[in-house]
């Protein structure tokens, strides 16, 4: 009798399709070509390079060109083959690629920032180049004249920069934590809000026009869902990361999140489940359990003759408690905890097994990533790391 064969368990995860080496320095910014099997990448050596898939299977240089400055951001724009390169000593700089990707010419050059551009973006729509300095500076400029309409002072550094074209918004992400919405017209912007929810400062912004949802990763290791749209003031956390968050990208056809970190993990989030917020951290001088004294209520350890305990907050009720109330541990994907955090011992026996069912895949990219790319078109994602190595993975297997 033929032995029954097992079906084998399906592993779902990432498939690294190719390494891209040769870059001296740390490749700041890399995306995918459409339609190509091709990559456009800048780097911190002063190369812009445009990669295609030789005939050995390779990534070979089609171009390989030397700018005056570090290459610091880019943005590339596959309609018109539009590259727009943010440098080190501030400028940007504007090149068009040819149809076979093997020339680039120069269109212009923009005085944008007193020091190294930190994001760019080109709209097509409305013609616009935008983008944010060291010199904390957003501005934005016509990019049929070459002229600056305007600019605004951001509070630190920023590192996040993403537009929504519908509503001429504008979202900077910076240094010190904070998000800021302004609203573009031609030649003015006006500070809608700005609002903060990171211990951190911000890393990483991703908008998603069609949800109206905002995603911004944070050096606190966490990425927080920013309900535009719902005017609710939402904020969804989701811990996943070991490190601070380098990098998102969005997809929008599975409604999932992709999350990058210096830890080298990529994760990848189901956001087409219902999260709830977490609750907010409750104050009190005693355990909101068993009523013990905290070590600073001097009173109430008097009265009672109790020496104080250390206050610890349940994740999931946000309620004040003593160490011995929270004794367990348990993740609650929901609320955005992949990993097990504190809960209170009531909540931890009302968390059932359904609730604890992860919402997110992790996978190890093996480099310190700086920068990812996702082509829907495909399912393949690029990831730079500060090993000067780009990656390419098919993620059918994960994001489908």
């Amino acid at each position: 009798m033929a032995a029954e064969i097992q079906p084998q368990p399906l592993t779902r995860k990432p498939i690294l399709l190719q390494r891209v080496e040769g870059s001296q320095e740390v490749v700041n910014m890399a995306v995918i070509v459409p339609k190509e099997e091709g990559v456009i990448s800048v780097s911190e050596d002063r190369t812009v390079r445009v990669w295609l898939k030789r005939d050995s299977g390779q990534y070979w240089p089609s171009i390989y060109h030397a700018m005056p400055s570090p290459c610091s951001c880019m943005s590339f724009n596959p309609e018109t083959r539009r590259l727009s390169i943010g440098l080190d000593n501030g400028t940007i700089s504007e090149f068009v690629l040819s149809e076979d990707y093997n020339k680039m010419t120069p269109v212009k050059n923009y005085q944008a920032h007193q020091s190294r551009v930190t994001m760019v973006l080109f709209v097509l729509e409305l013609e616009w180049v935008l983008s944010t300095g060291q010199d904390k500076q957003f501005a934005w400029h016509c990019s049929e004249s070459g002229q600056r309409l305007g600019g605004y002072r951001t509070s630190a550094v920023a590192s996040g920069l993403q537009f929504d074209v519908e509503t001429r918004h504008v979202f900077i992400g910076d240094h010190s934590g904070q998000v800021t919405i302004l609203k573009l017209e031609q030649e003015n912007c006006t500070l809608l809000t700005s609002f903060r929810g990171h211990t951190g400062g911000v890393t990483a912004l991703c908008w998603d026009p069609v949800q109206r949802m905002l995603f911004s990763g944070s050096s606190d290791h966490s990425v927080i869902m920013w309900d535009i749209g719902g005017r609710k003031g939402t904020a969804i956390e989701l811990q996943g990361h070991n490190d601070k968050v380098q990098a998102l990208s969005y997809a929008q056809h599975t409604r999932q999140l992709i999350s990058c970190g210096g830890d080298g993990g990529i994760v990848v989030w189901n956001m087409d489940v219902e999260r709830q917020e977490t609750p907010e951290w409750l104050d009190s001088d005693s355990c909101q359990k068993c009523d013990q004294p905290f070590f600073w209520n001097f009173k109430q350890m008097w009265d009672s003759k109790k020496i104080g305990l250390r206050q610890h907050h349940c994740r999931k009720c946000g309620k004040a408690v003593c160490g011995k109330c929270s004794s367990k541990r348990s993740s609650i994907p929901l609320m955005g905890f992949e990993f097990e955090v504190r809960v209170c011992d009531s909540c931890h026996e009302a968390i059932t097994d359904e609730e604890r069912a992860p919402t997110a895949t992790f996978h190890d990219s093996k480099h310190n990533i700086v920068h990812v790319h996702f082509d829907a078109t495909r399912g393949w994602l690029l990831t730079s790391g500060t090993d000067k190595v780009i990656k390419l993975w098919d993620m059918t297997p994960v994001v489908s």
